[in-house]
């Protein structure tokens, strides 16, 4: 084959440029593009660092901003707590007071209808017996026909009454 046959000859010259490219690539990229691509990660890694330690910060202003609020939040808790306390107290005793009140209202209004009761009652219970004296005093005089007093009528069903 005639390029086996002419590796000969160019084996030196292919080996040099060979060199010559890979010396080309080494520097090209050893030199000339990693000090960039190095340059650019650092420079992302602080980035990264800064954005990491801010979020950090955020957080730590975050959790006390919400410490603060739990607390401030647990206080008006206990404030509201306290109003809520004196106003149901405030309530009952105005509560209190007004049964107190109508309680004392209602006695009297009880006591007036026991007073008005009980007249009643010992008006009643006089008219029972004016008309059962009166009643006796007519069967008297009708059925014996004796005449009776209205008094001595009166005294006998008082008499009755009494002995039940």
């Amino acid at each position: 084959m005639p390029q086996i046959n002419q590796l000969a000859d160019v084996l030196h010259s292919q080996l040099f440029w060979l060199a010559i490219t890979l010396a080309v690539i080494y520097f090209g990229i050893g030199k000339a593009m990693l000090p960039k691509i190095l340059g650019t990660i650092d420079a992302r890694e602080s980035r990264v660092t800064g954005d990491l330690a801010a979020a950090q910060a955020a957080r730590e202003a975050a959790e006390a901003t919400e410490e603060a609020y739990r607390a401030r939040t647990a206080e008006n808790r206990a404030e509201a707590m306290k109003v809520t306390a004196s106003a149901r107290q405030d309530a009952a005793r105005a509560t209190e007071a007004q049964v107190a009140k109508a309680d004392g209202k209602i006695r009297a209004k009880v006591e007036k209808a026991e007073a008005r009761l009980k007249a009643a009652t010992d008006a009643a219970l006089a008219d029972i017996e004016s008309v059962a004296a009166e009643a006796a005093q007519d069967m008297v005089t009708r059925l014996a026909g004796v005449a009776v007093s209205k008094a001595d009528a009166a005294k006998a069903v008082k008499a009755a009454l009494a002995n039940g």
